[in-house]
């Protein structure tokens, strides 16, 4: 038995590759073809139309990287051909190994009608079905000519990745353009052998079932006549009929296909060329669901939907209808599928704000499910936004990708940071572009965690990435698989129904609380800085611009920026997608997203100042004004006044070397090396620096993964480390009253000035590094002597904890992780934090002395790295980061430093003082947003939380008359089942859980 099925299997491959595929398209003729390139970028479809062409021939070069081409394919249908199906066949040069990451094309009408789009697995344009016979053929592809730069393994640093470096060589070769008629008998026998030859494959050798399917595939292969395929394809299929129709077993595992096309926002693409990649797929998959009944497509990223709407008005008409028959499905109710480990806490609720206001605006719909496939981890805090948007489930499928511990569940309650739990499925199918091939559907049904409670998963299914979503392929062979015997039942569904069933079926799944942690991708954290930084300062501009320009909007008549606003955080918002922020795209990407938050700056820094200037008036007394949520330097949180006169501090001269900063609270001495060997807690009497030890330690290790260069740093980075010991330059900053210190390794260069805080318990670092490693890790670490199991890591709307030991595989597979503004470890009664302005990627080791058996606890903010692929250029240049030291520090001290540092004192002169337009008399309490309503009204908006992780009692206070407060989702919308709270004119008083988060609409009188 054994060689038999042996010889079946290899027949069948041999007969389907040799004779029966190439059968399906029995007869051809070409088409004449002619071409226009683009001068420069795309341009409007009207404009390609009409462009001049000229004659191209079958087998020639075309396409400079990242140009477009508007090829027009002309024939005749040949008058023999009547009555049969007829397509066109358009190669365009491709490589049907990498749908997604190649040459793409947009079919049209020559009046302008899109048709479907081109790609590797979808080279086929429907002519007529069935044809008259001498039909004149016209028509017009869009063609990219994107350069393929994923070249899985080893990653090759390229210059592809930017047009301004690609250069003009051609990238692609014409190879067919033709008309043919398409054989759908021979088609459907392909598809028929295909099913039963995977299933096959994929049954126990000595299962009756395998035996009965290879029998029946040997007889319809005896069937076939090699010579005349077509003409007894009728006859194999017969020989099928039964195999197919046996049912599957009643407790068979049951699978929700969803029609999906993964497409990044941005990657090995920069952004404009992924409106036209969304223009491709939407305009594939409505033309698929008006030819298949069953059919259910879902696409997530409103941005991706808004592109649509905006760039290509004629796709959007067919997604409109398609939509409105509840077939072209929104999904994910988020502005994109953004990295949920770095945006902060606003800009994580504004994800779905806005991703979940353009469904519910364009369509009516709401979204109950968040959608993040390929999203790289999901920070703890993520649940209640979640909740808190109206939504209630969540997808993805990346954990899958962890390489040290296998996640325990498909199935589960994800409880994040408040004990908000949300119902979260892991599809075990393991991959996000499903084709249904029977080694996926079998390898989900074995997969799957839970069965015997559960027998529901979800496949979404289709080419992403610009690869055209699903194809009819896929669609034939899910027909197929909707009731067989020994396989999985499939059936197309929507997100919502799937989750209605698996939510029904499994009443008490499993429950797993803290963050979702992806053990890869690691480096995402750390890769591309300026890309970080430029979104760490974008957030907290806009938090600026909306606390002030309400505050004057109210008590000054300050027109709003609304329109501005919404425009700037749609903006932030793209630029938080997970290939994005993670740093992960190429060159082009990140070199637009750094003039891109250069130009926000520009535009928040206007509005800031222009409502600055209207509240404090004209006048020459200095005023402070602090947006932070905590009062600081006399001033309060939301309002400006004269600043508070500081506390002193000195500089002197160390005897052995090096210098000792002073400031009555700390005693911060900086050796000869300009390491920093004490920061002494005057008030508590202890020292903060381990014994023998040195903080403001630069590391650098070699940094070459084992692949995905721009994602990962792997475990063995740490087997080499230099420590950068020897300075330049050790000597007293500009001011007199700080240090400055410089460093020189390599073909790079550290400017640092150390200095401390006056009145403050905390030592503040400004490095300056004008970087030119390649393949490089950089470090900066604080060793502490603090005894700690656990350490404090801020996320949105919190913190949470994680161990700084690595007692099992789990732990260990966590040497980097994010944080927000902060992390704080502590012993009972004194702890210390390290904040920072910009970076997220850390490390926290915990090891015991020789000396005196006590512990260092040692933090390493990440600042730098050097990977060459998919940027050659990572990083190369100069970067300024903010870090701070805070000995003594509770966790509610690591909150208002965290703020602190990101939200520098502006100085205006005046002639008034001004008051906070909302107050909140708890310092536990951090609100973070004030803003005016979306909606128009003028009511004002305010969002808190509490933030040190106990329950409180807070005071909210409104400087302006309030009609009625009314407790609102993040949309705004007012909760039903949320009591009004307490309120005595202007002043609303609330009981908190830990880390609760609320949105209040306080409505003007």
């Amino acid at each position: 038995m054994h060689d038999d099925r042996t010889l079946v299997e290899a027949r069948l491959r041999r007969v389907l590759d040799e004779r029966i595929r190439p059968a399906v398209y029995p007869e051809s003729v070409p088409l004449q073809v002619a071409v226009w390139h683009a001068p420069g970028e795309p341009v409007p479809v009207a404009e390609g139309l009409a462009a001049p062409v000229e004659p191209i021939a079958v087998g020639a070069r075309w396409g400079a990287p990242w140009g477009t081409s508007w090829f027009r394919v002309t024939g005749t249908v040949p008058v023999a051909w009547a009555g049969r199906t007829v397509e066109a066949l358009l190669d365009l040069g491709f490589d049907e190994n990498m749908p997604g990451f190649q040459c793409e094309g947009l079919v049209y009408r020559p009046d302008g009608t899109p048709v479907k789009g081109l790609n590797p697995r979808n080279q086929w344009v429907r002519i007529g079905s069935p044809a008259e016979g001498g039909e004149q053929v016209e028509l017009c592809i869009e063609a990219a000519s994107n350069p393929v730069i994923l070249d899985y393994h080893p990653f090759r640093p390229t210059q592809l990745g930017d047009k301004e470096t690609a250069g003009a060589e051609p990238q692609y070769r014409l190879e067919r353009m033709d008309l043919a008629v398409f054989d759908e008998t021979v088609w459907q026998l392909v598809l028929d052998l295909e099913v039963l030859g995977e299933l096959m494959a994929e049954l126990p050798v000595d299962s009756a079932r395998r035996s009965e399917i290879l029998r029946a595939v040997d007889r319809a292969l005896d069937a076939v006549d090699l010579q005349d395929v077509n003409g007894t394809a009728e006859r194999a299929r017969s020989q099928l009929t039964g195999v197919l129709a046996a049912p599957a077993a009643p407790s068979a595992h049951r699978i929700s296909a969803v029609g999906h096309a993964h497409i990044d926002s941005a990657w090995l693409w920069p952004l404009r060329e992924t409106v036209r990649k969304v223009a491709r797929t939407t305009s594939n998959m409505t033309a698929l669901i008006e030819d298949e009944p069953e059919f259910v497509f879902a696409m997530s990223q409103a941005q991706q939907w808004a592109w649509v709407k905006e760039h290509r008005p004629e796709v959007w008409a067919r997604v409109k209808k398609a939509v409105a028959e509840g077939r072209f499905v929104p999904a994910g109710g988020m502005w994109v599928e953004s990295d949920t480990n770095m945006p902060g806490s606003e800009a994580m609720a504004r994800q779905f704000v806005h991703g979940k206001r353009f469904f519910l605006d364009e369509f009516g719909i709401e979204n109950d499910e968040a959608w993040l496939p390929d999203t790289f981890g999901f920070a703890a805090g993520l649940p209640q936004i979640i909740k808190a948007a109206g939504s209630k489930w969540l997808l993805t499928q990346k954990i899958s990708w962890s390489q040290t511990n296998k996640f325990p569940h498909h199935t589960f309650l994800w409880e994040g940071i408040d004990g908000t739990r949300i119902f979260t499925h892991f599809p075990p199918v393991d991959t996000y572009n499903c084709s249904m091939k029977g080694s996926e559907i079998a390898h989900a049904a074995r997969n799957f965690k839970d069965k015997g409670v559960a027998r529901h998963s979800l496949a979404p299914t289709g080419w992403g990435d610009g690869g055209g979503g699903t194809t009819r392929e896929m669609i034939a062979k899910a027909a197929r698989l909707r009731d067989l015997e020994g396989s999985a039942t499939v059936v197309w569904e929507t997100p919502e129904k799937f989750f209605e069933k698996a939510e029904r079926e499994y009443a008490h799944p499993p429950v797993w609380v803290g963050e979702l942690y992806l053990e890869l991708h690691r480096a995402t954290l750390t890769s591309q800085a300026r890309t970080k930084q430029g979104n760490r300062r974008s957030e907290h501009l806009l938090r600026e611009a909306e606390l002030w320009a309400a505050t004057a909007a109210v008590r000054s008549g300050f027109r709003y920026p609304a329109e501005d606003l919404d425009r700037i955080w749609k903006t932030v918002l793209l630029h938080q997608f997970h290939d994005i922020l993670p740093g992960s795209s190429i060159a082009w990407v990140h070199r637009e997203a750094r003039a891109t938050y250069e130009r926000i700056a520009g535009e928040l820094n206007g509005i800031i100042e222009a409502a600055q200037r209207t509240l404090a008036g004209e006048g020459s007394v200095p005023l402070v004004f602090n947006a932070a949520p905590h009062s600081r330097s006399g001033v309060p949180a939301g309002g400006a006044g004269e600043p508070a006169v500081g506390g002193e501090v000195s500089l002197t001269a160390r005897s052995d070397g090096g210098f000792v900063l002073h400031n009555g609270l700390l005693r911060t001495e900086i050796d000869a090396r300009g390491l920093v060997v004490s920061v002494y807690d005057l008030r508590a009497e202890r020292e903060t620096v381990a014994p023998g030890c040195a903080a403001n330690l630069l590391q650098l290790h070699p940094d070459f993964p084992n692949m995905w260069d721009a994602w990962d740093v792997d475990a063995f980075y740490r087997n080499s480390v230099t420590d950068l010991v020897e300075a330049d330059e050790v000597g007293p900053g500009e001011d007199g009253v700080s240090v400055r210190v410089v460093r020189s390794f390599g073909d790079s260069r550290v400017t640092q000035v150390l200095s401390l805080a006056p009145g403050e318990r905390r030592l503040e670092i400004d490095t300056e590094v004008d970087w030119h490693e390649t393949e490089k890790f950089l470090k900066l670490a604080f060793p502490l002597d603090v005894h700690a199991e656990r350490y404090a890591s801020e996320t949105q709307f919190g913190h949470f904890h994680r161990p700084t030991h690595t007692n099992t595989s789990w732990e260990a597979a966590k040497f980097e992780a994010c944080n927000h503004r902060f992390v704080h470890l502590e012993e009972p009664g004194w702890g210390v934090a390290v904040v920072n302005d910009s970076t997220y990627g850390h490390d926290v080791t915990r090891t015991v002395r020789d000396t005196d058996s006590g512990t260092t606890t040692t933090v390493r903010a990440s600042l730098l790295r050097a990977p060459r692929f998919p940027d050659p250029e990572t990083d190369q240049g100069v970067h300024r980061f903010r870090h701070a030291l805070t000995p003594g520090a509770t966790i509610g001290d690591a909150v208002c430093e965290g703020w602190r540092i990101n939200l520098p004192e502006r100085r205006v002169d005046g002639e008034r003082a001004v008051e906070p337009l909302v107050t909140v008399a708890q310092d536990a309490v951090v609100v973070t947003a004030v803003k005016l309503a979306d909606d128009g009204s003028g009511d004002v908006v305010v969002r808190f939380h509490e933030s040190r992780g106990g329950r409180t009692e807070a005071t909210l206070t409104a400087g302006f008359e309030v009609a009625a407060v009314v407790p609102t989702d993040l949309l705004e919308r007012p909760l039903g089942d949320a009591p009004a709270p307490h309120r005595e004119g202007g002043r609303i008083t609330l009981r908190l859980r830990p880390f609760e988060l609320v949105t209040l609409r306080l409505k003007r009188a």
